[in-house]
C-alpha cells in the first residue's frame, strides 16, 4: 500500500478565503509555517464548484436558500484558485480539491491537483463520483451520513478504479458533539476494507484535541480539520481552527503517535527491564555446588534482589531442561547460567506464536485439526526455516492452513503425487516457482502442479490455505540432499492440539 495518505494532516480551505485570493494565500502561507514548525506533511484542500451551472437557474440571487449566498459571494475563476494551489506546491505541500460537479473535476485535471476529494454530500453522487474515477488521481472520500451498504458500494467502486483510495470517517454534524463521534466505527472500517487507508475528518469544536488522540489510537492514517485566518473583519465558525488552535491539534496528534508507538510490537526498553528486575526474585544456591553438578529445585532457592544476567526463578521453572553448573558456587551465591529452552518449552512458544497469528488475522479453524511443527533444520532453528501446517480435511481432496511466522522460508521441494493451490489469506508470502518470483498478498492464488519445484517465504508473516488433492506424507520431494535423507517424522513435530 503506497505511503502517499501516511500521517497527512489536510487543512481544509473551504470558503474560509472569503472570496478574496490575498486572503487565501494568508492561509495557505500559515498551513506551511505549521508544517515547518511542526515538521509535518501537510496539504491544503479547497473546493471547486462550477457556479454557472452548479446553481439552478431559478435559485441563483436568492439570500433565502441555504449555502447560495455564501457560494455566490466567494467566487473564484480558475486563475484565482491556480494562485492558491501554485502557492500550495510551491510550499511543499500536497494540493486537494473537492469538485462539486463535472466541470469542476475538469477543474482538478486543469490545475494539476494531486488528490481528489469526494465530499460526504457528494459520496452517493454516482455521476460524479464516476467523473472522478475517470481521472485516475488518488482519492480521498469522506462518509458523513452513509450507511455501511452504502460506504461498501464506494469503496467497492473505487477501489477498482483510481490508483489509490483513503475513506474518512466523517460526522456531518458542525460542530460535533463527543456523543456523536462513532468512533469505534473507525476501527470497524480498518477490518472491513483492509486494502484502503482509513483516516479522520473532524468537525469537532476547535478547541478539542481529545477527539485527534482517539482517532489515531483507533487507527487513523491521516486528518483533516477546517482550517482559516482570523482578521479584523473576517472570523471563523464554530468548527474550524485557527492557526494556534491547529498548532495544538498537531501536537496532540504527535503526542498520540508517540504514545502508541512506532509499529504494532511491544519494545521494553532497558529502563523497564531493570525496574522490573529489582523486584524479580533471583536464584541462589541453597548449599555449596561443584562445577559439572545438575541443579535442581532442591539445590536452590529463590530471593530478591535478582542481579543483571542472574538466572530468574522464572527461568528456572520454565525451562525443563537441565541447569548444570559452569563453576563453582557458595552457598547463598546467585546462579548465573544461561537459560536455554528445552524442546517442550521451544514448542509451546511456536503454538503460542502460530495461534496468536490466527487471532490477529481473524482466522477460526475449530478443534477437529491436527498440527504439525516442520523443522528442516532442527528445531533451532525453526524460525529461520519451516512452518506450521494445520491439516483440516484430507480426503481425496486435502485443505491445510499454513503458517509462516515473520522471516521464516521454507526449503525447496517437489510432489509428484499431489497438485496444490495456494490461497493466501493474511499476510504477504514470496514463493519462488521453477525459479519464477512471485510475490503475493491476501486474496491471492497460486496454482503449482505436480513436478514443479517450489520454495516460499514471508516478510512479516503469512497465513495461506493449500487445497490439493489427496496429501501424502511421503510425497514431498526436497532439493536439499540433507532433508531428502531424512525420514519425514525427522523434519516434523506432530501435535493433536493447540
Amino acid at each position: 500500500m503506497s505511503k502517499i495518505f501516511d500521517e497527512l494532516f489536510i487543512f481544509e480551505m473551504a470558503n474560509n478565503h472569503q472570496g478574496d485570493v490575498k486572503h487565501g494565500l494568508k492561509i495557505v502561507d500559515a498551513a506551511a509555517r505549521l508544517a515547518r514548525e511542526h515538521r509535518v506533511r501537510a496539504a491544503v484542500k479547497l473546493q471547486f464548484r462550477e457556479l454557472d451551472s452548479f446553481i439552478h437557474p431559478a435559485a441563483k440571487g436568492r439570500d433565502d436558500i441555504m449555502h447560495i449566498p455564501r457560494f455566490e459571494s466567494t467566487r473564484f475563476d480558475e486563475g484565482q484558485f491556480r494562485q492558491l494551489v501554485e502557492a500550495t506546491r510551491a510550499a511543499g505541500m500536497v494540493t486537494i480539491a473537492t469538485p462539486f460537479d463535472e466541470a469542476s473535476v475538469g477543474l482538478c485535471q486543469a490545475l494539476g491537483i494531486d488528490i481528489i476529494k469526494v465530499a460526504s454530500c457528494s459520496a452517493s453522487d454516482w455521476p460524479l463520483i464516476e467523473a472522478i474515477a475517470e481521472t485516475k488521481k488518488p482519492v480521498i472520500a469522506s462518509t458523513g451520513g452513509l450507511s455501511i451498504y452504502e460506504i461498501d458500494n464506494l469503496v467497492t467502486y473505487l477501489s477498482k478504479r483510481v490508483p489509490e483510495l483513503a475513506v474518512m470517517h466523517c460526522i456531518s454534524v458542525y460542530p460535533t458533539p463527543a456523543e456523536d463521534h462513532s468512533m469505534n466505527f473507525m476501527a470497524k472500517m480498518i477490518k472491513r476494507y483492509p486494502y484502503v487507508t482509513i483516516g479522520y475528518s473532524g468537525h469537532e469544536a476547535p478547541d478539542n484535541t481529545d477527539v485527534v488522540m482517539v482517532a489515531l489510537a483507533q487507527g487513523a492514517k491521516l486528518l483533516e480539520r477546517h482550517f482559516g485566518v482570523e482578521t479584523d473583519t473576517i472570523s471563523l465558525n464554530k468548527y474550524s481552527m485557527n492557526p494556534d488552535q491547529a498548532g495544538e491539534w498537531i501536537q496532540a496528534a504527535k503526542r498520540a503517535r508517540a504514545i502508541m508507538g512506532e509499529d504494532d510490537s511491544k519494545h521494553v526498553s532497558q529502563k523497564e527491564y531493570e525496574s522490573l528486575l529489582q523486584l524479580q526474585r533471583g536464584v541462589f544456591a541453597k548449599r555449596a555446588i561443584k562445577q559439572g553438578e545438575t541443579l535442581s529445585r532442591d539445590d536452590v532457592y529463590f530471593a530478591m534482589p535478582c542481579q543483571d544476567g542472574q538466572l530468574t526463578s522464572g527461568q528456572f521453572g520454565q525451562y525443563r531442561a537441565s541447569f548444570v553448573a559452569s563453576r563453582d558456587y557458595a552457598a547463598d551465591e546467585g546462579v548465573f547460567e544461561q537459560a536455554q529452552p528445552d524442546k517442550y518449552s521451544q514448542i509451546r512458544g511456536i503454538l503460542h506464536d502460530a495461534k496468536g497469528q490466527l487471532y490477529e488475522a481473524g482466522i477460526a479453524l475449530g478443534d477437529d485439526i491436527s498440527i504439525e511443527i516442520s523443522h528442516h533444520y532442527g528445531i533451532d532453528r525453526f524460525r529461520e526455516t519451516g512452518c506450521v501446517l494445520i491439516n483440516s480435511i484430507n480426503r481425496e481432496y486435502c485443505n491445510k492452513f499454513l503458517i509462516m511466522l515473520p522471516g521464516q522460508a521454507h526449503p525447496h521441494h517437489k510432489h509428484k503425487a499431489k497438485e496444490e493451490t495456494f490461497h493466501v489469506l493474511w499476510g504477504d508470502l514470496e514463493v519462488d516457482l521453477d525459479g519464477d518470483i512471485l510475490h503475493l498478498k491476501a486474496g491471492d492464488k497460486l496454482l503449482v502442479e505436480r513436478d514443479q519445484l517450489h520454495a516460499f517465504s514471508s516478510r512479516k508473516g503469512c497465513i495461506f490455505a493449500e487445497i490439493s488433492t489427496r496429501s501424502i506424507r511421503s510425497d514431498s520431494y526436497y532439493a536439499d540432499e540433507k532433508i531428502a535423507a531424512m525420514d519425514p517424522l525427522e523434519r516434523k513435530t506432530l501435535v493433536d492440539s493447540w
